[in-house]
């Protein structure tokens, strides 16, 4: 598959330069999901593990909003007639938009502008790294609507972002974080003003599409893999993960660039 191939029905879909944007694309409602577009959501991210021409993906939302979460009217009044095995399906789904997000190899960058809360600060918290603006606003408000902050895994993902204590409190209260909060609670790695956002995150993408691909997935998958790993299993997956990239041509262009004293070229292989 091709990255021309992808066509979304729920989201705006833009490549260049090795970097895919997707927008959020329902800007009167401040970009809400849909039971269809978590579904298209989530396929997207597991089609992308076959796309290499894709190095890096911006995850961002249209007019000045990153995501509102799920749609109060299209999701939670009908979750309330559906019996318990639809709700679970439906949570299962929600979280596997979560794990495909983990397991998609490519970087993914959350460019977050305004309203960013519930099930969209789970997507970008499940991002590997999150750009935002002094106007953002991050909620996990699960609780607001009688639900346990345990969604779509953020209990697993928050605490590893702002560290056990705060992903507690924000959870339990549902309280909105504001931007300059979050960049010094380390949920944002840093901002950027609100016109500059899409632009920032996307140079930041070409960087990292720009530099060893293969090395950078590895990097991501055992981010993920050590999460439940003792010290001595993580040292030696980290040594067979290390071996593997010195492997790599990349490996060798580094050298060769470092030993000319000029800039590496790297290809991903």
């Amino acid at each position: 598959m091709r990255a021309a191939d992808i066509r979304l029905d729920h989201f705006l879909w833009e490549f260049q330069d090795g970097v895919a944007t997707i927008t959020f694309h329902r800007p009167e409602r401040k970009n809400p999901f849909t039971f269809e577009s978590y579904a298209e959501l989530r396929d997207t991210f597991e089609r992308l593990r076959r796309v290499e021409e894709v190095k890096a993906v911006v995850l961002t939302g249209a007019g000045g909003n990153f995501c509102s979460g799920g749609d109060v009217h299209e999701i939670i009044r009908p979750l309330l007639d559906m019996d318990v095995r639809g709700k679970l399906a439906f949570t299962r789904m929600t979280g596997e938009l979560v794990v495909a997000m983990r397991h998609c190899p490519q970087p993914l960058i959350a460019a977050v502008d305004g309203v960013c809360v519930g099930a969209g600060a789970v997507v970008a918290a499940a991002c590997d790294l999150r750009l935002g603006t002094p106007r953002a606003r991050v909620a996990f408000l699960f609780n607001r609507v009688g639900l346990a902050g345990s969604d779509m895994g953020a209990c697993a993902l928050l605490p590893r972002i702002v560290g056990l204590g705060r992903a507690a409190e924000l959870l339990y209260t549902g309280r909105e974080m504001s931007g300059e909060e979050a960049e010094r609670w380390g949920f944002f790695n840093r901002l950027v003003a609100p016109e500059a956002l899409l632009e920032e995150a996307r140079a930041l993408a070409r960087q990292l599409a720009s530099g060893p691909t293969f090395a950078h997935a590895m990097t991501k998958r055992m981010l993920h893999k050590e999460w439940d790993m003792s010290l001595d299993e993580a040292v030696e997956s980290e040594a067979q993960a290390q071996a593997l990239c010195m492997l790599t041509r990349d490996f060798g262009r580094g050298y060769e660039a470092f030993a000319q004293r000029r800039p590496p070229e790297f290809r991903g292989d």
